[in-house]
């Protein structure tokens, strides 16, 4: 199944939706995943590996944390050789003084945002979304 890559098309018809729960990022050097650790995202790197987890997992799980953030998903199914969508996305966030760590899954693309800062985030992607 092929996803968007028309930008006008992705912008136009995308929604955001919040996604219960407090994320954070963590690190494990030697790559080995506690059992019954269910992180949100893994992705090796030649440090270690990062996890992108909720924070009460982290903690249950004595792990070391940064980035205490928010999940925002993209609800379109934008092709993963969409060009310009998240740089248009990331951009529009950044002009609000807003960092933002964006991952790209099959079907979807998500923002983690600040803690705190989700609604603001969420109001900035409709009025976004709104004007294109």
């Amino acid at each position: 199944m092929t996803g968007e890559t028309n930008l006008d098309k992705l912008l136009g018809s995308m929604s955001a939706e919040l996604v219960d729960g407090l994320y954070v990022f963590a690190t494990l050097p030697d790559g080995i995943v506690p059992a019954g650790l269910r992180p949100r995202m893994m992705f090796g790197e030649a440090e270690g590996v990062t996890l992108i987890l909720l924070k009460e997992e982290a903690d249950a799980h004595g792990l070391a944390y940064e980035f205490p953030c928010r999940m925002i998903t993209l609800n379109i199914h934008s092709s993963l050789e969409a060009i310009g969508f998240l740089a248009r996305i990331t951009t529009a966030l950044a002009k609000h003084d807003m960092g933002v760590n964006p991952v790209s899954g099959y079907f979807h693309d998500h923002l983690f945002v600040p803690d705190g800062r989700e609604l603001d985030a969420i109001a900035v992607l409709e009025e976004f979304t709104a004007n294109t």
